[in-house]
């Protein structure tokens, strides 16, 4: 697959990542209680019908077979969740047994790196501008692949005839997740700051000559990039998903830490619209030598981005941790009566402090924040009116979200 169909394809994904819901319930606030209607069962029925036949000729690309590094994220990870959410909204075995085929195909691929951890380097593996080229693995696409694997696991486990069949296969999933984290974590790759945490591109990857760690292997515990806010909830969602599964406070607690620097970073405008950056300086590691930072600090101009900042939010309160029901109704306020142009078909959606869209994401410079959609009837009913069950975004967005109904019936 060429470079330049990878930029496409994760263009569509952040575009469509609209479609990232959260499925657990959480605390309850004044204006954030859960929506409860359901959808006509028509609709159900007609989404399911489309998305299916879409997945499964989707699928044929089998991604799962050649990609590494962090297109694991961008282009198997929605298979993978589509895969795991299609068996929670259908309870057919199929899609188990297409997840369980999809990850076996990537994990089997897996290299023993210098340190010993498995890892799916790539040229350029780091895929940010502030580091050098490096021939490495990424955690940010480790991370997205193996969130859909946790949850499976979990579902399975928890599911007789499922464990009787796959038991082993889900312990293997939750072992190389565990594993993973650990090595990020040994290479120095978790940082603690002033407000909570965050996760850096380390500075080092593999020579290929060698075969060995290349010089910034040294520097691991001192350089590197920190990660910009969509990568770093990314991640969140991967850890307190194993938190939920293992109950292993540690992962609980970088989400947490996570978190709590996001929050740290939110602006108010107006006294009721929230606002932040795509990336900001987190320590030193983030600057030069003459004192300049190492990415731009403003808000990015594709709005698929702060749709997963949201998602990540919107988890973390359900879960209890940092964000409260204000949050949610500041959030709630900004995609609706800010971005929102009020149109309820082909609705649009401004820049989340109000700029130009840049013509790179002319039609993307603000999204629904489809993870609010079960706390505010609007949104909801935007998401139900212009989403496209037989697309990209479709593929986890469509049964996570008829999940969702089939599970409040």
């Amino acid at each position: 697959m060429s470079q330049n169909r990878n930029r496409i394809d994760r263009r569509e994904f952040l575009t469509h990542t609209v479609s990232m819901l959260a499925l657990a319930s959480g605390a309850i606030g004044a204006q954030s209680e859960e929506v409860t209607q359901r959808m006509d069962e028509a609709k159900v029925k007609d989404w399911l019908h489309r998305w299916e036949k879409y997945i499964l000729n989707s699928a044929r690309n089998r991604y799962c077979d050649r990609e590494m590094g962090e297109e694991i994220g961008w282009l198997i990870s929605p298979f993978l969740n589509g895969f795991y959410y299609g068996y929670l909204a259908t309870q057919d075995m199929k899609w188990v047994e297409m997840l369980i085929d999809w990850a076996d195909a990537w994990i089997r691929r897996g290299v023993k790196e210098p340190d010993g951890y498995i890892g799916w380097p790539k040229g350029n593996g780091a895929s940010t501008s502030a580091m050098p080229g490096l021939l490495t693995d990424n955690l940010l696409g480790e991370a997205m692949g193996l969130r859909p694997l946790v949850l499976m696991a979990d579902t399975i486990l928890k599911t007789p005839a499922l464990k009787e069949k796959h038991g082993r296969k889900a312990e293997e999933y939750l072992k190389l997740s565990e594993q993973t984290f650990d090595k990020w974590s040994a290479r120095g790759c978790w940082r603690e700051v002033k407000e909570g945490g965050v996760w850096v591109v380390p500075p080092f990857g593999i020579d290929p000559q060698t075969g060995q760690w290349t010089e910034g292997y040294a520097r691991r515990n001192t350089d590197g990039f920190s990660k910009p806010a969509n990568k770093q909830n990314l991640i969140a969602l991967w850890l307190i998903a194993l938190f939920d599964v293992t109950k292993k406070p540690v992962y609980k607690d970088r989400a947490e830490k996570w978190w709590r620097q996001m929050k740290s970073r939110i602006k108010l405008r107006e006294g009721k619209y929230y606002v932040w950056n795509y990336w900001d300086p987190a320590g030193a590691w983030d600057y030069k030598p003459d004192g300049s930072p190492k990415h731009w600090v403003g808000v990015h101009p594709n709005g698929g981005y702060y749709a997963i900042d949201v998602e990540g939010i919107v988890t973390a309160y359900e879960h209890g941790l940092v964000f409260t029901s204000k949050d949610l109704d500041r959030l709630i306020a900004t995609n609706r009566d800010f971005m929102w142009d009020k149109q309820i078909v082909g609705a649009k959606f401004q820049r989340i402090d109000g700029g130009q869209p840049d013509p790179r994401w002319q039609n993307s410079p603000g999204v629904l924040w489809t993870a609010l959609t079960p706390y505010d009837a609007t949104l909801r009913q935007v998401f139900e009116a212009n989403h496209n069950p037989a697309s990209w975004g479709g593929l986890a967005a469509t049964p996570r979200y008829i999940a969702r109904q089939v599970h409040k019936r």
